[in-house]
């Protein structure tokens, strides 16, 4: 049996991605130039495809990995959070996801152990946690030295170039 993978990505995600609280990262810059929101599509979708390859719980990573900096907060922005941001947004992020929608335990996980071995009192739980932490720092290296052509990604999943680029970096609609 065959799968449109996108379209089931989607359908992951598709109670989630266009509320505000999410649409709000999209105006948090995150790595570069790139948003939180974008960054967070990118890691979730990464993470999705693993999964789905390896037979785990997919719709926990597409779902944990949207949400695992749902933080909103510009985080290099004095007096914005309590904290250092590296080891207080998992927490402010399970915050905001939880009252956004019901969180699975494997949700939870994910998104309160991403940032392990920084916050190493929380170790993974689930076999989806340590896929989406892996795929957060390898998508955080390559947005930070320009690696990852979001554009394309963007493009894949049917969004808006626009979407992945922190407010202000916006690059032409092509």
């Amino acid at each position: 049996m065959q799968y449109d993978t996108d379209a089931d990505f989607h359908a992951c995600i598709a109670e989630l991605i266009d509320t505000p609280e999410v649409q709000r990262m999209c105006h948090i810059p995150q790595h570069g130039q790139i948003s939180c929101f974008g960054h967070s599509v990118l890691v979730a979708y990464l993470s999705y495809r693993i999964c789905r390859k390896w037979r785990l719980d997919w719709r926990a990573a597409a779902r944990g990995g949207l949400l695992h900096d749902l933080f909103l907060y510009d985080w290099r922005v004095h007096g914005t959070h309590e904290g250092l941001h590296a080891f207080s947004h998992p927490q402010a992020a399970c915050e905001n996801a939880s009252r956004l929608c019901a969180l699975t335990d494997r949700e939870q996980d994910i998104i309160l152990s991403h940032m392990w071995p920084v916050t190493f009192r929380r170790f993974y739980r689930y076999p989806e946690s340590a896929v989406v932490s892996c795929v957060d720092k390898l998508c955080a290296v390559a947005e930070a030295f320009h690696v990852f052509h979001h554009m394309r990604l963007a493009q894949r999943l049917g969004l808006s170039r626009r979407v992945f680029l922190q407010r202000g970096h916006a690059l032409p609609e092509q």
